[in-house]
C-alpha cells in the first residue's frame, strides 16, 4: 500500500487569484481539517485549518510556544538556530508570557490608541498631501503611503528616529523572508539588536516620552528585564509593528479598487469603514505562516490525537475562509454579519497586542483614501503585480496607482 506523502507547507497560492489562500489549504479545511504537512526542514507537523479547532486549541497549555522544545515547527532556519537569542512574548508560555506582556500592554490599549488617532490622521494627511501633489504617474502606493504610515507611528511610539527607517526596514525584510539563510537573518538581527541596544543606552541617560524610555526606567533599571531581553522585545515591536500593517494597507487599497461595488458602498456611507476593515483583515490574514506550537502533552484537536513532541501549526488564513463559520467565505463583503468571528489577530492569551493600533491605522487610511483620492485606480494589470510570496507576511512589493 502506498502512503501518500504529506503536502509541503506553506502551500503556493494560485496566480490567477492572489487574494485567496491556496486551494489545497482551503480543501483541507473541508476534507481533513487536522492533517500532517511537511516543512522546509523535512520535518512534519500537524496543520489545523478549521476555525473552531483553532479556537479550542490556541489557549490550551498542552501546546507550547517555546521554540527551544524538540519538535517545534520552526518557520525558517534562522528561528531554528537562534538558541542564544532571548525569546520574546510570542515565544513564551504562561506565566512568563503574562509577565512580559504586562510590561507593554498599557501602551496598546484601546484608550491609548484613541489618544493617538489625531496624530495618525496628521501623518496620513501629510503623506497624502505629498503623494497627491506629485505630477509623476504612476505612484507606488507601498512607498508613498502603506509603508511609511505604520513605520512613522511605531517609531514615534518607541522613540526610534524615523530617519533610520531604511536601515530597519531592509533588515526587517530579511527577517521575515522564508528564503533568507540562517546566517543572513542572524546578521540582520544582530545589526538591529546593536542599533536598538545603543538606543536603550541613550534612553537610560536621557529618558523621553516614549515606550522604550518607560521600559528602560520601569523594567530594565528595576531588574525586571535583562538588557538582552529588552532589546529582543524592541526588535519584535519595531519589525512586526510595521510589516503586517504596511502589507494590510496596500492589500486593502488594491482589494477596494478591484471591488468597485464595495468601494461605492463605503463612499456612500463612510460609517461602514470599521466593519470594512474587519472584513479586509478576515479576507487577507497576512500572517501567512500560521501560529507555531509544539505539544508538551498528548492532546486531541478536532478528534485527531496529537502526541507530545509533535509540532502544530494553526492556520489562521484557512480558518478565516472556513465555510462553516463564514457564509460564502471567498467573497469580499463589507456588510458581512459574521465578520467578528475572524482570527486575523489570533485568539486567546497570545492575541496580537498591537491589534487596536493596527485597526486605527487601517480605518484612518481607508477613510482618507476614499475622501481625498476618489479617482484612485490601479495603474497596470493585476496579474503583473509583484506579490510577496516568499515571506512570512503576505503582501505587495509594489502597488502602482494613478488618479
Amino acid at each position: 500500500m502506498t502512503v501518500e506523502a504529506a503536502p509541503f507547507y506553506p502551500m503556493e497560492r494560485q496566480g490567477s487569484c492572489p487574494f485567496d489562500p491556496a486551494q489545497q489549504l482551503r480543501d483541507l479545511t473541508v476534507d481533513k481539517p487536522v492533517s500532517k504537512v511537511r516543512l522546509w526542514s523535512g520535518n512534519e507537523a500537524w496543520l489545523v485549518t478549521r476555525n473552531a479547532d483553532l479556537r479550542a486549541a490556541i489557549g490550551d497549555r498542552r501546546l507550547s510556544c517555546d521554540p527551544r522544545i524538540a519538535g517545534f515547527p520552526h518557520v525558517t532556519p534562522f528561528v531554528e538556530t537562534r538558541q542564544d537569542v532571548p525569546r520574546t512574548i510570542i515565544e513564551m508560555d504562561f506565566p512568563e508570557h503574562a509577565t512580559y506582556r504586562r510590561m507593554i500592554t498599557r501602551d496598546f490599549l484601546h484608550r491609548r490608541v484613541e489618544q493617538l488617532r489625531p496624530r495618525i490622521e496628521r501623518i496620513i494627511d501629510d503623506l497624502l498631501d505629498s503623494m497627491l501633489a506629485t505630477e509623476e504617474r504612476p505612484v507606488d502606493l507601498v512607498q508613498a503611503l502603506a509603508l511609511p504610515v505604520p513605520s512613522i507611528v511605531i517609531c514615534e511610539l518607541l522613540g526610534v528616529p524615523y530617519e533610520d527607517h531604511a536601515f530597519f526596514q531592509t533588515r526587517s525584510n530579511v527577517l521575515f523572508s522564508r528564503d533568507a539563510t540562517a546566517e543572513q537573518a542572524m546578521a540582520c538581527f544582530q545589526e538591529l539588536a546593536g542599533y536598538l541596544g545603543e538606543l536603550v543606552g541613550k534612553k537610560a541617560a536621557e529618558p523621553g516620552d516614549d515606550l522604550t524610555s518607560r521600559l528602560v526606567t520601569e523594567q530594565l533599571m528595576t531588574g525586571a528585564i535583562t538588557p538582552e531581553a529588552l532589546v529582543a522585545m524592541l526588535v519584535l515591536l519595531l519589525t512586526a509593528g510595521h510589516e503586517t500593517t504596511a502589507n494590510m494597507i496596500s492589500l486593502s487599497a488594491l482589494t477596494l479598487l478591484q471591488h468597485p461595488g464595495q468601494l461605492e458602498k463605503l463612499r456612500a456611507d463612510p460609517s461602514k469603514v470599521p466593519t470594512a476593515v474587519e472584513e479586509l483583515l478576515r479576507y487577507h490574514t497576512v500572517a501567512a505562516s500560521g501560529a507555531r506550537r509544539v505539544a508538551v502533552a498528548d492532546i486531541e484537536i478536532g478528534s485527531q490525537l496529537v502526541r507530545a513532541g509533535e509540532g502544530v501549526i494553526l492556520a489562521y488564513d484557512a480558518a478565516n475562509r472556513d465555510g462553516s463559520v463564514f457564509d460564502d467565505p471567498d467573497a469580499f463583503d463589507i456588510d458581512r454579519p459574521d465578520v467578528d468571528e475572524h482570527l486575523a489577530f489570533g485568539f486567546g492569551p497570545h492575541q496580537c497586542i498591537g491589534q487596536q493600533l493596527a485597526r486605527a491605522e487601517l480605518q484612518i487610511v481607508t477613510r482618507k483614501l476614499i475622501e481625498r483620492a476618489p479617482t484612485l485606480r490601479l495603474a497596470g494589470d493585476l496579474a503583473e503585480l509583484p506579490f510577496r510570496r516568499d515571506a512570512a507576511v503576505y503582501g505587495l512589493q509594489e502597488l502602482p496607482v494613478t488618479w
